[in-house]
């Protein structure tokens, strides 16, 4: 494993300080050491001002699970991202305050410190961006950040904490945000029976398992058989990190990136999620309207709306059938199967049971 260290300021104990200041470190933040997978691609460091810290990281993980932070107390961050379900919600639409319905699914939480864009149509480019988002939206905790700033610091809790990770027991609004996303960086998935497998334990998968990989990573063209998964789902993460028409809809209903950036070549285009503990993450795409994995592959074998606008050129001339008379996939039950049987090996247990990640 690499480990990335924050860097910290050399200081004294508490105890060389008995009667500190109200405000002011008593102690400099320790780094926080992440340990990263070796066969992960490079990371960036975390921005400069926002170092990760064992007292910032700490911080990040109480402000995730506070409830104080909706306007009626009722749902945090973590409610919309359980660490049993790889930090989704199981839901097609999630569930905001006073029963309100976010327009698109949550997004698993796991290996965003690899992302260069954040939400479905990468309307954030950091986590301390995107950390105000879901606080402020009306459909999820309906609150403004800084009404949220003064529950916590009324909260006996609150003060200290912030005064360990950030010097200053006066909470603002730029360090909630920051120990947030310090806190969701350290989410790090990469221990599942495919990792194992990747790791040279070949008897972690089956040899059923195996043959679902081969299939899922080769681009079929009449010559060899595949499933055509890893075109976009790549790599050890499982994405490349890019925005895709996958064809859900010849007219799509929500115009995902479009809305964003205003231009039509990027109707119907979502960020390409990584697959990694996917067979936790139902239901599945943007809008939850798939249910099941074999739902999803069998959208991918049968159903591509090939005439809709933007479609990613990785779906079209697509095609197991020697002939090159059809466009569908036309993989058989059993490929079918066994692709599933592979995307199951992406689960990582560590990381739902991790007591790092569960409610302080």
């Amino acid at each position: 494993m690499l480990l990335l260290a924050a860097a910290f300021l050399a200081g004294c104990s508490p105890d060389a300080d008995p009667i500190a200041p109200a405000d002011g470190p008593v102690l400099p933040p320790k780094a926080y050491v992440l340990a990263l997978p070796t066969r992960f691609p490079a990371v960036a460091a975390p921005p400069a001002n926002n170092p990760l810290t064992e007292p910032g990281v700490a911080l990040g993980r109480h402000l995730f699970y506070e409830t104080a932070l909706s306007v009626d107390r009722s749902i945090s961050c973590a409610s919309c991202h359980r660490q049993e379900l790889a930090f989704t919600d199981g839901q097609a639409r999630s569930q905001g305050v006073n029963q309100a319905r976010t327009p698109r699914s949550a997004m698993s939480l796991a290996n965003l410190l690899w992302e260069p864009r954040l939400t479905w149509d990468g309307a954030a480019a950091t986590l301390e961006i995107q950390a105000r988002t879901p606080i402020e939206n009306p459909v999820e905790m309906h609150q403004s950040l800084g009404a949220g700033v003064a529950r916590l610091q009324q909260l006996a809790t609150y003060p200290p904490l912030f005064r360990a990770a950030f010097g200053s027991s006066t909470i603002t609004e730029e360090n909630v945000l920051k120990a947030l996303a310090q806190f969701e960086r350290t989410l790090v998935s990469s221990n599942s029976r495919f990792d194992r497998y990747r790791r040279g334990e070949r008897t972690a998968l089956s040899a059923a398992e195996v043959e679902g990989f081969v299939l899922f990573s080769t681009h079929p063209d009449g010559r060899q058989r595949g499933g055509n998964c890893g075109d976009c789902h790549s790599g050890e993460l499982q994405t490349n990190h890019t925005f895709s028409n996958n064809g859900l809809d010849a007219i799509p209903p929500d115009l995902g990136l479009g809305l964003l950036t205003g231009r039509p070549t990027d109707n119907g285009k979502f960020r390409v999620p990584s697959l990694r503990n996917i067979a936790l993450t139902a239901p599945y795409m943007h809008d939850g309207r798939f249910t099941t994995l074999e739902q999803v592959v069998d959208h991918y074998n049968e159903h591509v709306a090939l005439n809709s606008p933007n479609i990613d050129p990785l779906l079209l001339n697509t095609t197991n059938d020697p002939l090159q008379q059809s466009f569908t996939l036309d993989l058989t039950a059993p490929e079918k199967a066994k692709i599933v049987a592979f995307m199951r090996t992406l689960t990582d247990s560590t990381l739902i049971r991790d007591p790092r990640f569960a409610r302080p």
